[in-house]
């Protein structure tokens, strides 16, 4: 494992062509049906990008590339598919195809000298959480692991602390006919398992609270201190849950193979179950991804269909969430979204990246397109960029603005390093 520096430019208003493919299995559940995953096919490759949705970038000035944007590096691991990132103080880890989670250090100082892996399971790694000295890891094996991470011996591996639904919570519940669900035709299991990949994990905003979205089409919430399962929303979807992301006033998104969003709200009482308080559609194929504003007015949702769907809180006060328009120019579909600042990142399976910045009012602008991965993107992170915003170069060079970092995982196994400026508006 190492890191070389990356030869292929970064930028470049070239299209993907349609004959690029990427593999359709990675978007949908294992237990999806055939005429499910035609339906899929055609959707990365040939469905119309919603075209009654108005589009929030202009034609004229569309991609607005910056002299200033490129490659740092390319983190090359192994042979294994990247499917997650995230990223921990001066630490950035990652999950593979062949459960392995790696970290790797951001310091660009130190790049080369801390790229180990640190954890590894059976199951491929699907997304991966970080709270204090714990790394929640969601697998396709349908398991949730929580290890415990130790800085003082970064070059062994980190202790399985344990795997959810822990032991205490199965037999707790193992005697009970109440506590059993059917998952399959003539099947029942405990409602604290999940019976097909876990796909994502988010964590609540003060961290007690975990949730996990699941192909098994349910998402369920676990408490971080003792890693008890609280609650399981059943059948939550028709279809794989994909993506689930949470608000700081105590919403939870969830997007779907079954085309729609929902939205879910805790409710008063002294269980404080979750209920669904509205249903988002205008997908017109499988939603991969979810990612929300800092503030959390602006859900931004990618899918299919290769449109970033920009949702907004209803103007007039009723706190509902409506269509503001969409973000096009992503050639298949999108696989990832990432937040920082007023910026968006979206990752696709055309294989490239795309900055997309809000400006004023609804507007929005393409800053740069990212090329140079060889397979679909998968998964993405982004951040300020410290080092460089902290020296007075760049002030120098660009006028006043901000630094940023991106990493983006594929499906080409490496992980690129991208850096831009954004100057002031």
């Amino acid at each position: 494992m190492g890191i070389i520096p990356c030869p292929l430019p970064c930028q470049s208003k070239k299209k993907s062509t349609d004959s690029d493919q990427s593999h359709p299995t990675y978007l949908h559940s294992d237990s999806s049906s055939s005429s499910s995953l035609k339906s899929s096919n055609s959707s990365l490759y040939s469905q119309p990008s919603l075209p009654s949705v108005p589009s929030l970038t202009p034609p004229s000035t569309h991609t607005e590339l910056f002299s200033n944007t490129y490659c740092a590096s390319t983190f090359k691991g192994n042979s294994s598919y990247i499917f997650c990132i995230s990223l921990s103080g001066k630490h950035l880890y990652t999950g593979n195809s062949d459960g392995e989670i790696l970290l790797w250090n951001r310091d660009p100082l130190n790049h080369s000298k801390e790229n180990i892996v640190v954890a590894q399971s059976s199951s491929s790694v699907k997304s991966i959480v970080i709270f204090g000295d714990k790394l929640f890891s969601a697998h396709q094996d349908h398991k949730i692991r929580v290890w415990k991470i130790d800085n003082d011996a970064p070059n062994q591996n980190y202790k399985c602390m344990a795997t959810l639904p822990t032991l205490n919570d199965r037999c707790m519940r193992l005697f009970s006919a109440k506590n059993y669900v059917e998952v399959r035709r003539n099947k029942k299991c405990t409602w604290v398992h999940h019976v097909d990949t876990v796909s994502a994990l988010a964590l609540s905003i003060d961290s007690s609270l975990l949730y996990s979205a699941s192909w098994d089409r349910t998402f369920k919430v676990w408490r971080t201190s003792d890693f008890k399962c609280l609650e399981s929303v059943l059948n939550a979807h028709d279809d794989a849950i994909n993506a689930i992301a949470l608000s700081k006033n105590g919403y939870a998104y969830t997007g779907s193979a079954d085309k729609k969003i929902k939205i879910w709200k805790k409710e008063e009482g002294e269980k404080k179950l979750h209920s669904l308080v509205a249903t988002l559609e205008k997908h017109k194929s499988a939603v991969n991804a979810l990612a929300l504003s800092s503030e959390g007015s602006v859900l931004y949702s990618g899918a299919c269909d290769r449109s970033i769907i920009v949702w907004e809180k209803d103007s007039g006060g009723s706190g509902k969430m409506v269509v503001a328009g969409a973000l096009r120019g992503h050639t298949k579909a999108i696989l990832c979204l990432a937040v920082v600042s007023n910026l968006v990142c979206s990752g696709s399976a055309d294989k490239t990246v795309r900055i997309w910045k809000r400006g004023i009012g609804k507007s929005y602008s393409c800053l740069s397109v990212f090329e140079g991965h060889t397979g679909p993107v998968k998964c993405l992170a982004a951040a300020l960029d410290s080092s460089n915003n902290s020296s007075s170069r760049n002030k120098d060079d660009f006028g006043s603005g901000n630094s940023y970092v991106v990493y983006s995982g594929s499906l080409d196994c490496d992980i690129k390093v991208w850096k831009f400026w954004v100057p002031s508006s």
